[in-house]
């Protein structure tokens, strides 16, 4: 753990904090942590959402490194990059 919070680190987890914070990134996150890997098809048909608004926050995370992507012939499998990422989620939901 960080034990001085200098302005990088801030501005880092602000970035990665708000990346989370969308219901459908949370979903997102939950569905992973139960699942392992899930491709965008599965994603969105279980979110009942068009596949361009589940690739468009994907990206967001990827961006942040919530989630990684590998391929598995034609398909692309998203998974958590670390289960903290749902800590947090878990967490939001016993506080809130």
């Amino acid at each position: 753990m960080k034990t001085t919070l200098d302005l990088a680190f801030l501005e880092n987890s602000t970035e990665t904090l708000r990346s989370i914070a969308h219901p459908i990134r949370i979903e997102v996150i939950e569905m992973l942590h139960r699942n392992g890997k899930m491709t965008v098809t599965e994603i969105y048909e279980q979110l009942q959402i068009e596949q361009a608004v589940a690739s468009h926050h994907l990206k967001i995370m990827k961006n942040k490194a919530i989630v990684k992507v590998e391929r598995d012939g034609r398909n692309s499998l998203y998974s958590l990059t670390t289960p903290e990422f749902y800590h947090i989620v878990d967490i939001l939901t016993k506080v809130l």
